[in-house]
């Protein structure tokens, strides 16, 4: 009897394995699917992939970007942001020369325009103005965009192949007035400094650039009749390595925790 019983309960035990060895595939099949449809990358607690992004960004974005980068890491743990700033077209020059990079944001449509064939599909997420800066207390009385003309005024302004250099030149000529700059500067952080550090009495920068100095500069408002809007786009770049998580930080600038903070800083919606 005890043989019988001891007989009974080892064919119960090799008929429970047999039962169980299909269902322990059938969870290895599952798993193995759902691994292959994420693509093997982790992703975040939004839903974006998990990734090290470096973003090509307009000199004059250097401030909020810090601030929205922080905000966007926060949001998207495991993420990590990494801005390149400097002039569009310093920047351009990059993404023709095939700098490593995910994503890109010029402070006009022209430049990104002319890499079409570089990017995805550009969004505008910002739009700025100009102002002149002076010293600090405006010691040199300036008002208007007339009084720039003065040649006793040392006046600085971007190069015309820089997104603020052209809007610049744009006004300028519109309203028909002549300035000598006493130099050309690569970007409009460049601008901003020659007049903060007094080796320049006036310069033409976006308003934004010129709140992140009020210790140090005024903000001349100019008349929006008279002013120019400029735009800034974002968009990913062919090359990245991370498209989807770069396509997620490029969608995010449009949304309204990352509009907050651009409004915040003195851009205007998009």
């Amino acid at each position: 009897m005890s043989l019988l019983l001891t007989r009974r309960r080892a064919a119960a035990a090799v008929l429970t394995t047999a039962l169980l060895v299909p269902l322990a595939a059938c969870g290895s099949e599952d798993s193995g699917a759902k691994d292959k449809s994420t693509g093997g990358a982790s992703e975040t607690a939004s839903g974006a992939p998990k990734a090290d992004l470096t973003v090509l960004a307009a000199s004059s974005l250097t401030d909020v970007f810090k601030e929205a980068g922080a905000a966007y890491e926060k949001e998207n743990p495991g993420t990590k942001v990494t801005f390149s700033f400097a002039g569009s077209q310093e920047l351009a020059a990059q993404v023709r020369q095939g700098a490593p990079a995910d994503a890109l944001v010029t402070a006009d449509t022209k430049t990104m325009d002319g890499l079409s064939g570089d990017t995805g599909k550009p969004t505008v997420i910002a739009r700025n103005r100009l102002v002149i800066a002076t010293g600090e207390g405006n010691p040199e009385k300036v008002e208007n965009l007339k009084d720039l003309a003065d040649p006793k005024l040392k006046v600085v302004l971007a190069a015309p192949e820089v997104p603020v250099g052209r809007y610049s030149e744009q006004i300028l000529d519109a309203q028909k007035i002549e300035v000598k700059p006493v130099s050309q500067e690569p970007n409009v952080r460049a601008v901003l400094s020659k007049v903060e550090l007094g080796e320049a009495d006036a310069g033409l920068v976006y308003k934004t650039d010129a709140a992140t100095a009020t210790d140090k500069v005024d903000a001349i408002e100019i008349p929006d009749a008279e002013n120019a809007i400029a735009s800034y786009p974002a968009a990913t770049l062919k090359t990245s390595k991370h498209s989807e998580a770069a396509a997620a930080f490029v969608a995010w600038l449009s949304t309204p925790a990352a509009q907050k903070i651009l409004q915040g800083a003195g851009f205007q919606q998009p």
